[in-house]
Parts: C-alpha cells; structure tokens; sequence
C-alpha cells in the first residue's frame, strides 16, 4: 500500500494560465516527470543561494596575503587582490569567526529540518516550499546588503545567518515529500542519482554566478544568488503539483513501479533505506517516529557513515574556494574569481558521481557495497590532490574532479537525516580552525573522517553479501545478466 498525502490543497494557479498542463491532455509521466524537474530545480536554487560565503571567504581574510602585495606590484599582477579584508573577518581569528559562520548556519539548518517535516504534514507543501525559497532569498539578499552599508557587525551577520538557515532547512523536506508523493518507494538508484544531482548542479551555477560579480563587491555575489532563488520560487509556486490526486491521478504501488520502470533501463530495486518510513509489501505498512526509525537495523550506521562523509563534502563546499586562493597553482597564487570558478570542477565530478553511484547501486542491488567503495577510493584521491593539486591547473582539476566524484557519490544512495546535517555543521566549523595550523591538518581530518565512515558500513556491507549468498545469488551475478 502507498502512503500518499491526503491534505486537501488547491491545484498550482499556474494550471489555469496553461490548462494544457493539466490532465486528461497530460499523462501521468508527463507530470512525474514536470515534478523531478521542479523539484531538481528548487533544490538547486537553494544551494546556488548557498555558494556565496565559500566564494568570498578569501575577500574577507585578504590580509593573509598582504605581505605579497608589493611583489605582486612588481611582477605586474594586480596589487589590489592584496587589499585588507572585510572587519570582522579581517583579523587573525578571521577564519575562525568565517567557520563559526558556517556553524550557526548549518545548525539552525538541521534544527529547522526536524521541525519543518513536521509543519509540512499540515499545510500546503507548494505554499511552505515557495515561503522557504523566498525567505532565504531575502536574507541571502540581506547578508550581501552588508557590504553596501558597510557592515561590521559579527552578531548581526552571526544572526542573519541562522534566519536564513532556517528558512534554507524548508527545501530538502519539502521537495523529498513532493517526490514521495509520485513515486512512493519505488524511486530507481539512476533516477535518484540523476535527480540528487541537484546539489553540485546548485554549487556550480553559484559559483559560477558569485565569482562572476566579485570584480563589483562582494556584496553582488550574495545578491544575484539571493534574486535567483526567488526567481525559481515564482515558477514552483505557480506550477509545482505537490499529489497525484490534484491532477485526478490516483496510483497503487504496481502503478507507480509500472510509471517509474518506465522512464528507467534498469531493474526494479529491492530494498529502499529511508529514514522514518518501514517500507513493506504489507498492506499494514505504517509511518513510524523518529525514535523508532532509529531502531531499524543499519539506519544508525547509515546515517552516522553519512555523518561524517557529509562533514567532507561540507568542508570542501564551504572552503574549496578558500583552499585553492591560498594554495600556489603552478607556483602562482590563483585571483579570487579564477579560484572560485576553478572549484566547481569538483561539484561536476559530484554529478557524475551521483549519477554512476546511482547506476551501479542499480546493477549490483547493493546500496552499502557502492558506497565503501566509493569512500575507500576517496582516500586515496583527496591524498593525491594535496599532494600533487599544485602542479598546474590541469593536474589541479583532474585530482578535484575524482575527489567530488568519490566523494559526493554515496549521497545517492544514503538518505539524509538530522544526524548527518550535524556532520556537516562540524566539518566547516572544524576546517576554519584547523587551516590556521596548516592544509596538511585539514585533509587529515577530512582522511580520518572517510575512514571511520568506511568502519560504520561494513557490517552493512557484510548483510549485504550474505542475503545475496542466501538468495542463491553470487555478488556479482546481476552485472552479468545485465
């Protein structure tokens, strides 16, 4: 049996400017399709609102580089990169109170998360996702105003952070729910790694568009972002249909399956891990709390695996731009834009890595196995690009783009929880303390991290090879037939 929302909530308006959307002249993967794309959108809309602190960290902090700007004078480059930074972020303790930043914002994110799932059962969802978007358009808009108006206040931007936060930590409930909605438990590791690209797609349109505007002030490069979600908050207002049952559409579980296989190339998959929800054949199938959720087996080791690989992919979200500015590039220290623009080949090695981690969870039936694999091999990636990320721009972007491949992979396939938004609260906070004594001691905590994430799954890993031994399948069997 399917859990489908019941809340009785009024048909997009966008329907009735364009009744050739609607049903019976549209099908039903028409509009299963029309949400992934709303919903892909939506969420990347939140994190290219996200971007802009990443991108300017170096702006603020610029007196790291101070010293070196009659050098660069000297050697024809532009002396004003070497200007002071931005009070209070200027100081010693400027990437101290940049991380803390990082930490206020993702705290208040994971705080609002538990609670918005909750508000989200009770009203319109297309209502409270559009209330989120433009909420954190606004404030993003007013962290930006700072420069303008030349704010220096470190509790102001302190408090402005965790306002947006919680107006950021509206999206993942809602757009999860809304996919939910269409297509139950019956979502494809390729779908969903496709779809859960949204993240990098979001991180690199806002890179791209906050280092574009950062020769005008910084301030422009939380502005346009903040405009952008606000934009996208219009469309999903207007045409976003949050149930099948608006659209007269009502679906059993084989009908779902039947829409959803046939928009994929693979099979069926067999087990679904998702936070809170006992998914069963049974007609009995019901939603369970928080505290029970916790109970089932491996949900613990995957959200606290989760935990930490978040807490890597975080750090390097928050402070890649930071990284690649203060890291010579061939000998030569990278302009603040060149480094920002530079840092999303990791968010496109993100998509790939969603997407083929998506593909051989699909092939392999095994969601836990895909995932170690992908942390083990990340080891060894975020080894080399410290190491040898220095020696040109191109070494530089083919060692980023493995780390976000191997790194933001398992995120396809493991769902979020309260536990792993922590994670990547702590990750940011801990690399604005740790990179003052050196990037050597950032990538080790990055390393120790995937290490203990690795160490939680593998009694999952362990499951996950003795149910395919006990199905009379070998591991591997299913890549053949395929």
């Amino acid at each position: 049996m399917m859990h489908l929302k019941t809340l009785a909530v009024a048909p997009p308006p966008g329907l009735s400017y364009f009744p050739s959307l609607a049903s019976p002249q549209k099908t039903l993967k028409f509009h299963q399709f029309l949400v992934l794309l709303l919903t892909f959108i939506a969420y990347a809309a939140f994190h290219v609102s996200r971007k802009p602190p990443s991108i300017v960290k170096s702006i603020l902090t610029r007196e790291t580089l101070a010293a070196n700007a009659t050098a660069a004078f000297n050697s024809g480059q532009d002396p004003l990169r070497y200007q002071p930074g931005w009070a209070p972020f200027d100081g010693p303790r400027g990437p101290h109170r940049l991380g803390e930043l990082d930490l206020v914002f993702l705290l208040a994110y994971a705080f609002g998360m538990y609670f918005s799932g909750h508000i989200g059962d009770s009203i319109d969802l297309r209502i409270f996702l559009t209330v989120g978007m433009v909420g954190s358009g606004i404030f993003v808009i007013i962290f930006g105003l700072g420069y303008f108006i030349h704010l220096h206040s470190f509790g102001a931007f302190l408090f402005i952070q965790v306002v947006c936060g919680l107006f950021q930590s509206v999206g993942w409930p809602c757009v999860v729910s809304v996919v939910g909605n269409w297509f139950g438990k019956a979502k494809r590791g390729l779908i969903m790694g496709v779809w859960n690209s949204h993240m990098s797609v979001g991180n690199i349109i806002g890179s791209l568009v906050a280092s574009s505007v950062l020769g005008y002030g910084w301030g422009w490069s939380f502005v346009l972002p903040g405009i952008f979600i606000i934009l996208v908050a219009i469309f999903v207002y207007l045409f976003l249909v949050v149930n099948p049952e608006i659209m007269g559409f009502v679906l059993s579980r084989e009908e779902v399956e039947m829409s959803v296989e046939g928009m994929s190339l693979v099979e069926p998959e067999k087990v679904e891990i998702d936070e809170g929800v006992v998914d069963s054949e049974d007609e009995g199938a019901v939603a369970i709390g928080f505290l029970e959720a916790w109970r089932l087996p491996h949900v613990g080791s995957y959200a606290f695996c989760l935990f930490f690989s978040k807490l890597v992919a975080y750090t390097f979200i928050y402070w890649l731009p930071f990284y690649i500015r203060h890291t010579a590039v061939d000998g030569v220290h990278l302009s603040h834009k060149t480094a920002g623009i530079l840092s999303v080949v990791f968010d496109i090695g993100g998509v790939f890595g969603g997407i083929s981690a998506g593909l051989i969870s699909d092939l392999i039936e095994a969601r836990a196995i895909t995932s170690v694999v992908f942390l083990i091999l990340s080891i060894p990636a975020l080894i080399f690009y410290r190491l040898y990320g220095s020696i040109s721009i191109f070494t530089n972007a083919i060692l980023m783009f493995a780390s976000g491949l191997l790194v933001n992979g398992p995120y396809s396939l493991i769902t979020t929880a309260v536990a792993t938004d922590l994670g990547g609260a702590l990750g940011p906070l801990l690399a604005g303390y740790i990179s003052t004594r050196g990037w050597n001691s950032v990538f080790f905590m990055l390393i120790v991290s995937i290490s203990i994430a690795v160490v939680l799954l593998i009694h999952v890993v362990k499951s996950e090879i003795k149910g395919k031994l006990n199905e009379g399948k070998w591991l591997w069997s299913s890549i053949i037939a395929h």
